[in-house]
């Protein structure tokens, strides 16, 4: 059990990882366009890069984004094929190493904190470069999603409750 339990957390911690570097690579250029030329989109669209949705960009802010994201893409460090691999071979392995999965798995979060740390970076300076309307707008968004966000956990923890509870009393 606690070997299946090893499995099902490194794969999700996999796909995980694989999931959060795709939208990393995720880039300004994905937004569209108007027919009069401003972008009226999301810089990107996963649930990270959401902090823009809705925001009216000048040409000059999406050019001025465009290069912050694209001198950031050149300063990141790639992904290890060869730790994905590793890994992938110690979840089939015959005999499970736990320590050997700890180790990588550590070394994979920190990665992956890196990562998160550089396109948090990245965002502030893009935050920088919108004008305080801009930033009003942006600010009213996420409060609305941050609601939405809370109204969606407590219904989530309602049913859990209740699936707690209705399990408990059919035993």
């Amino acid at each position: 059990m606690r070997n299946l339990t090893a499995v099902v957390i490194v794969s999700a911690m996999v796909v995980s990882f694989s999931s959060a570097w795709a939208a990393d690579v995720t880039t300004i250029d994905e937004m569209h366009q108007d027919d009069d030329g401003l972008t009226n989109r999301s810089m990107a669209q996963n649930s990270q890069s959401h902090m823009f949705d809705g925001i009216n960009l000048t040409e000059q802010q999406r050019q001025q984004m465009r290069d912050l994201m694209q001198q950031a893409r050149h300063e990141r460090s790639p992904i290890s094929i060869s730790d994905l691999e590793t890994m992938h071979d110690l979840v089939i392995a015959d005999k499970f190493n736990e320590t050997a999965v700890k180790a990588l798995a550590e070394k994979l979060a920190q990665a992956q904190v890196e990562r998160q740390v550089e396109m948090a970076r990245v965002r502030n300076q893009m935050y920088h470069l919108l004008t305080p309307g801009q930033q009003d707008v942006l600010e009213k968004r996420h409060q609305q999603r941050m609601k939405e966000m809370r109204k969606l956990t407590n219904v989530q923890q309602s049913s859990s409750l209740q699936a707690v509870s209705s399990t408990g009393s059919n035993q």
